[in-house]
């Protein structure tokens, strides 16, 4: 039986097996014939009569997993106890907690993280704020908000769904760079609401990471607290998306030989992530981006009743091709996706340029699969973990906020974005650069700690940072 490509997560299955009538080899034979891929087997108990074993096996999804246990029901003797979903195992009670730097052993420990001890301290930082950052958790901590609007590609489904995420997001924080980050989720989704609360957060924390809100109100909701306070303010899912794009795209084009200011490129999805990938693509020099979305090409022509459309509109596209994305993509070198599944075909990449690069970063089904693009693309990228390349944020935002704490950056500047894409791209060395190696992976332990370091320098060449520069330690 054919599975598609791509495990998404594994099972346990205890089953009760009667030893006179039931074998594990049938039990193994079933698994298999439904696509099931054993990768563990455990004794829990047995005696004369019966066996109970657990049984761990990938699984594609839920119904491969409702397919395997089908197939095992249709077996003489053996009884399916429980299924159990390991995703869901590590989810149980949350994925994150708070623990104390400092065991509290005696009076004398109580009193000096406690009363009597911390009024001193409160004092300290009430007379002068600006030890907050040196004598509480703000000097390590970030916010990451979000009101559940637009969740992975799940769309809205509200902040207690959106927490697994955040919870998840923090967990990298953490173990990438040492950030200590906490998930909020909002029930609200009220543009005002939101900039109110994450302004009077604030003071507990050094930088604040906005995730999953929906378009357009994420840019007004950045912007505002940009403008509104002193501590940086990052929408990972523009900027943390264009960075790593950018990174993927500066060895990409090396490889095929081709400078990406000369480079004509179409981007399909002009959302939050499209439009932060265009500013931070302009950034670095390009200077021939058409972005395509339902309506097509959008040209200097059109009359575009959201603001940032219109904004696209009279900075991109300048020999205003028009048309749909099979109509504009004729000649271009580059293709990036931040859009839906399928949108781009074979015959599409085709009529790109020599050497032509695709970065179809649609989650979980991009724009194309590498497998229909093969014959003619030369670099391929997705967001996915099962291919090559695999353009993921977590490049770029574990290093991106490391560095912003450690140099108490009041903001993030469009030249520290650009300095973490080189950071991230230098990563991968000239004789290791090939077509299925643009990007490095997320877990190389390099990556956080040049990005810490490019986002430190450019912030001190920005005026942005507060530390003396002798005091950040390298």
């Amino acid at each position: 039986m054919s599975i598609p490509s791509g495990v998404n997560t594994s099972i346990i299955l205890r089953l009760e097996l009667d030893k006179d009538t039931a074998s594990f080899g049938s039990v193994a034979t079933a698994i298999s014939d439904a696509g099931g891929d054993i990768i563990a087997i455990d004794v829990v108990r047995t005696d004369k009569n019966i066996t109970v074993r657990d049984i761990t096996i990938n699984v594609y999804d839920n119904k491969h997993t409702e397919l395997i246990a089908a197939a095992i029901r249709t077996l003489a003797g053996v009884k399916i106890v429980h299924v159990s979903d390991q995703t869901f195992l590590l989810h149980l009670g949350g994925k994150i907690e708070m623990s104390p730097k400092y065991p509290i052993k005696n009076r004398d420990d109580l009193s000096r993280v406690y009363t009597p001890g911390v009024a001193k301290v409160c004092m300290a930082i009430h007379e002068k704020p600006s030890l907050a950052h040196t004598l509480t958790i703000k000097r390590n901590t970030v916010a990451v908000i979000s009101d559940g609007t637009a969740v992975l590609g799940l769309g809205n489904i509200g902040p207690e769904a959106a927490m697994p995420v955040m919870e998840g997001k923090a967990m990298l924080f953490k173990q990438l760079a040492g950030v200590d980050a906490f998930p909020i989720c909002l029930a609200t989704q009220d543009t005002d609401e939101i900039v109110s609360i994450v302004k009077a957060l604030s003071p507990t924390f050094g930088g604040i990471n906005l995730e999953d809100i929906s378009a357009p109100r994420c840019f007004e909701i950045e912007q505002r607290l940009i403008e509104e306070l002193d501590i940086p303010v990052f929408h990972d899912d523009q900027h943390g998306t264009a960075v790593v794009l950018l990174a993927g795209l500066l060895n990409a084009v090396k490889l095929v030989g081709k400078k990406l200011e000369d480079c004509k490129v179409v981007l399909c999805g002009i959302g939050a992530a499209g439009t932060a990938c265009t500013k931070m693509l302009m950034a670095a020099g390009v200077r021939n981006i058409i972005g395509v979305d339902r309506q097509g090409a959008i040209t200097r022509e059109g009359v575009y009743d959201n603001p940032f459309w219109q904004w696209y509109a009279e900075h991109t596209n300048p020999n205003q091709f028009q048309g749909s994305l099979s109509e504009v993509i004729g000649g271009a070198d580059i293709f990036i996706g931040v859009s839906g599944p399928g949108v781009l075909k074979r015959e599409d990449v085709a009529k790109m340029a020599k050497d032509p690069i695709v970065f179809a970063m649609a989650n979980p089904t991009p724009e194309i699969l590498p497998e229909e693009a093969e014959p003619y693309v030369r670099v391929m990228a997705t967001g996915r973990s099962d291919y090559p390349n695999q353009i993921n944020n977590v490049l770029c935002f574990p290093g991106l906020f490391r560095g912003l704490l450690d140099c108490r950056a009041t903001r993030v500047t469009e030249n520290m974005k650009l300095a973490a894409a080189k950071a991230i791209a230098s990563v991968v060395q000239e004789d290791e650069l090939n077509e299925y190696y643009i990007i490095p992976s997320v877990f190389n332990q390099s990556v956080a700690e040049r990005v810490r370091d490019a986002v430190i320098e450019a912030a001190y060449e920005d005026g942005v940072a507060r530390r003396r520069k002798e005091k950040v330690q390298s």
